[in-house]
């Protein structure tokens, strides 16, 4: 029985820390020691479930509630798990777009990220190095569109996507939008460029997280989908 109460408290943790944030009752590093003590107390669940378990095999009864414990434990936690392990793998960056040389501008987008933690001012070689070592997938989009008509797939695209559109300049080839994450309902800002190439238009993306050091590859994830998005339509 211990185990199973571990395991709800913890799971009932983890969930507050994203609706306490969302709430904004707790700032990100508030929120961020509840998911510690979250992940304490599924550490403790874990160790009073195998030793209940072994207690359950010598009794030959009693194991079903440790077993569930574990269960609702591994529902629960498996996609910050799953997360956890992905950003030991990436660069600790939050600024991702298919051009590092020439990255697209926020224009529009810049009045609504007065007090966020993170600049869009672009890190530079540097952080263009990390993101090739990171994301070496992410390239431009060439379609076979004159501007005016790529401009309008685009902005459709993100449409799509749920974005919320900031602003749209057709003669400027620009979009600037803003995504909202799934759990902690972080806001990141999205900016599309397209702009005329040989054969038509090319298509560059760019998506900055307000907050965080580490975007846990959501940027990279966000682009790709709208890439595909945009070329599947």
């Amino acid at each position: 029985m211990l185990a199973l109460l571990l395991a709800v408290a913890s799971a009932l943790l983890l969930v507050s820390s994203a609706l306490l944030y969302r709430a904004h009752v707790v700032d990100l590093g508030r929120a961020f020691v509840v998911v510690r003590w979250a992940a304490y107390g599924a550490i403790a669940t874990v160790l009073v479930a195998a030793v209940a378990v072994i207690i359950a095999i010598r009794r030959g009864t009693g194991m079903a509630i440790a077993v569930t414990a574990l269960l609702l434990l591994a529902a629960v936690f498996a996609m910050p798990a799953a997360k956890l392990r992905q950003a030991m793998r990436l660069p600790q960056i939050h600024d991702i777009t298919t051009d590092t040389e020439q990255p697209p501008r926020f224009v529009s987008v810049v009045a609504l990220r007065a007090g966020a933690a993170n600049s869009i001012d672009y890190g530079g070689p540097e952080l263009a190095a990390q993101q090739r070592r990171g994301y070496p997938d992410l390239q431009p989009l060439s379609l076979a569109l004159p501007p005016n008509q790529a401009f309008d797939k685009a902005l459709a695209a993100a449409r799509t996507l749920g974005w919320e559109i900031v602003a749209s300049d057709p003669a400027a080839g620009r979009i600037e939008a803003t995504d909202t994450t799934f759990w902690f309902g972080f806001k990141d800002d999205v900016v599309v460029r397209v702009a005329e190439a040989p054969g038509g238009s090319r298509v560059d993306v760019r998506s900055v997280s307000r907050v965080g050091r580490s975007d846990v590859g959501t940027n990279a994830a966000r682009i790709r989908k709208y890439l595909g998005a945009l070329k599947a339509s």
